[in-house]
């Protein structure tokens, strides 16, 4: 589950300010740059509104289709690429990291336009790496289409990455910059999804992972139609992987950090937005000590009770779905930060599930202060079971 569904009206006006300012995006010369800010400007118009026509529609019904799905789906609005560890360091100090790549796109059909410059796909991708006392968070934005010359580091791959930005190939690689996912294998488990390794480098934090997995998909929903409200009008396709095997190292205060642990990979498409009266979610990913996982995710409504989601997984690819009426979820605990103040303790009743958890935030100050204001790091889990997991507030 993510933030962008909910959030982008707030951010459509700060995309068509960064389209129409130019080069930061676009990264080419000026000739093409006016061509690309003409279509961007008509595109963004339209994308702006809140119907959804032209795009394709999430119908309940549809399998899912691998390796296929690891790639990017144009004719949807909005999708991601959402990854989330729980690491330790050698010496035992534990962390989490997350990296997310968003794909926009501006309007339902590419642009007439024969300019290697002209789109209508734009990408934005989030970083964070979270320890107890110390947060960092970073966002860039790129548009899917080809971007100047900046030499080799703005191109890892080399020559046949000539976009800035994108998602593509079998094996998967999905990047933004040097920020990229790069799968090992087109077959095998999980689809050719893993072995993978991910690279993001910033200034202040940097990480470098190797990834694997033997566990099967885990499809959420109902056979990946994944509802966002009680009536179904509302959903997106949906699959995560949460038995993820992780080692590497983190770079935190100018020092490099051997870390292992797990991840958890979701990939979401979709559409349609979240209605005006859904005020925001709050959602879980949680791996307990007896090896099952567990997603859980609320959306709060401003006059009706809050619609959840949720299954219990298993390594071996088994799973069921949360008994709805069995949830209770209540706030334990608040912190204010520089972005707004947000629940950072929580009480999961799951009597069905013979689960009664406390969820806490390994750091309480782990807001995102980006252009998308929200909240996400890991958390520590307590109770008839223990363990970690990752946790996202939006609409606070």
């Amino acid at each position: 589950m993510r933030l962008i569904t909910m959030r982008w009206r707030a951010v459509a006006p700060l995309l068509a300010g960064l389209l129409l300012g130019g080069a930061v995006l676009s990264g080419c010369n000026k000739g093409y740059q006016d061509q690309a800010q003409q279509q961007d400007s008509r595109a963004m118009s339209r994308v702006m509104g809140t119907a959804s026509e032209g795009y394709a529609k999430v119908e309940p019904g549809a399998a899912l289709q691998f390796p296929e799905d690891h790639l990017p789906h144009p004719r949807f609005r909005q999708e991601w690429w959402y990854l989330t560890a729980n690491l330790t360091t050698q010496s035992g100090e534990p962390l989490g990291l997350q990296w997310t790549q968003f794909r926009i796109a501006l309007s339902p059909d590419e642009p007439e336009s024969s300019s290697p410059w002209a789109t209508n796909q734009l990408y934005m991708a989030h970083s964070a790496l979270s320890f107890q006392h110390s947060h960092q968070s970073a966002e860039r934005w790129a548009r899917g289409a080809l971007a100047a010359p900046q030499g080799k580091a703005a191109h890892p791959q080399g020559a046949q990455d000539k976009t800035q930005a994108g998602a593509m190939g079998l094996p998967l690689r999905v990047w933004l910059d040097n920020w990229r996912w790069q799968s090992q294998a087109a077959s095998g488990p999980n689809s050719g999804l893993f072995p993978a390794s991910l690279q993001v480098s910033e200034e202040d934090f940097a990480f470098e992972l190797q990834l694997d997995s033997q566990a099967e998909l885990q499809i959420q929903g109902d056979k990946g139609f994944s509802r966002k409200n009680a009536a179904g009008t509302v959903a997106s396709y949906y699959y995560s992987q949460p038995f993820i095997r992780v080692k590497g190292k983190v770079r935190h205060k100018e020092q490099w950090l051997q870390v292992s642990g797990n991840a958890w990979l979701d990939r979401e498409w979709s559409s349609e937005f979240l209605s005006r009266g859904q005020q925001g979610w709050d959602w879980f990913a949680l791996r307990l000590d007896d090896g099952s996982a567990l997603m859980l995710f609320q959306l709060r409504e401003q006059e009706n009770k809050a619609f959840f989601s949720g299954k219990r997984m298993y390594p071996d690819g088994s799973g069921h779905p949360l008994a709805l009426d069995d949830i209770s979820l209540n706030v334990k605990d608040w912190q204010q930060t520089a972005s707004g103040r947000y629940p950072v303790a929580w009480q999961l009743e799951l009597p069905g599930e013979s689960l009664s958890l406390t969820l806490e935030a390994l750091n309480p100050n782990a807001a995102m202060n980006l252009s998308i204001p929200y909240w996400e790091g890991p958390i520590t889990i307590k109770g008839t079971q223990t363990g970690v997991g990752y946790m996202e507030l939006t609409g606070y």
